[in-house]
C-alpha cells in the first residue's frame, strides 16, 4: 500500500489532494463483503450474510464519512 498525496503545481501554489480520491479501498471492501452476503445468502447460510452485510454497511458509512470530511476541510 503505497501511502503518498498527489500533489498539483499551480503557477506557484502547490495543491494536495486527500488520498481519499485516488484510493478505493474502503469501497471494494464494502462491494466485497456485499458480494459474500448476497453469496451466503442465496446458498442458504443466513448468520454469515447478515454479518457479511453488516460490514459491508458499516464500511460504506465510514467510506461516506471520510468523503464528506475531505469535502469539508
Amino acid at each position: 500500500m503505497v501511502i503518498t498525496a498527489a500533489v498539483a503545481e499551480v503557477g506557484s501554489l502547490s495543491i494536495g489532494a486527500p488520498l481519499q480520491f485516488f484510493s478505493g479501498e474502503f469501497l471494494q471492501y464494502a462491494v466485497v463483503f456485499f458480494v459474500l452476503a448476497i453469496i451466503a445468502a442465496v446458498l442458504g447460510a443466513r448468520g454469515v450474510a447478515g454479518v457479511s452485510m453488516t460490514i459491508a454497511k458499516w464500511l460504506v458509512i465510514v467510506f461516506l464519512v471520510l468523503t464528506i470530511a475531505t469535502l469539508i476541510l
